[in-house]
């Protein structure tokens, strides 16, 4: 089931990018808090053409935010899980109730919405295997038009990137 949420944008054309951009964006990857100058120095370029450029990339959204990524281990959210979703029908209504609970949920980091199996696939942070439980009985489970869940206790991550390029 292919679900289309009021904030998912619609599919759109790449936008054109060349070495210079290339170069600007997997900087910024790296460490997004350079500075404009910083770039410019790295990749040859003086500071006015680079700040032209990342706004242009800001603009048409391939710089979608700039975000401080934390180790969940060391701010109390000690357990990850993944957990895979069916839904009992596939219709907007059960879709939108649950799209609009998981979304507010603090607990819940990336929601997918897949092919296979299942319909929707949550990455899940908690403190602790207890309070894992809570949030399932409490908020998840809570949450109508979920026909099956299943639950995947992450025991070690081997990789954690968000570089695209």
């Amino acid at each position: 089931m292919r679900i289309k949420t009021k904030t998912e944008q619609p599919a759109t054309a790449p936008v054109s990018l060349d070495e210079k951009d290339y170069a600007i964006l997997r900087l910024l990857q790296q460490n997004a808090r350079l500075t404009v100058r910083e770039i410019a120095a790295s990749i040859h370029l003086s500071a006015t053409p680079v700040h032209e450029r990342i706004k242009r990339m800001e603009a048409s959204g391939v710089i979608k935010q700039y975000a401080t990524l934390l180790d969940h281990r060391k701010v109390q959210k000690g357990i990850m899980v993944i957990c895979y979703i069916s839904l009992k029908e596939h219709n907007r209504k059960i879709a939108k109730v649950f799209i609009d609970a998981v979304t507010g949920f603090t607990e819940v980091l990336e929601c997918y919405n897949i092919s296979g199996e299942f319909d929707f696939m949550l990455k899940v942070v908690s403190e602790n295997m207890e309070s894992y439980h809570d949030f399932y009985l409490h908020k998840l489970s809570m949450i109508k038009g979920i026909s099956h869940t299943q639950s995947i206790f992450v025991m070690g991550i081997l990789k954690d990137t968000h570089q695209l390029l």
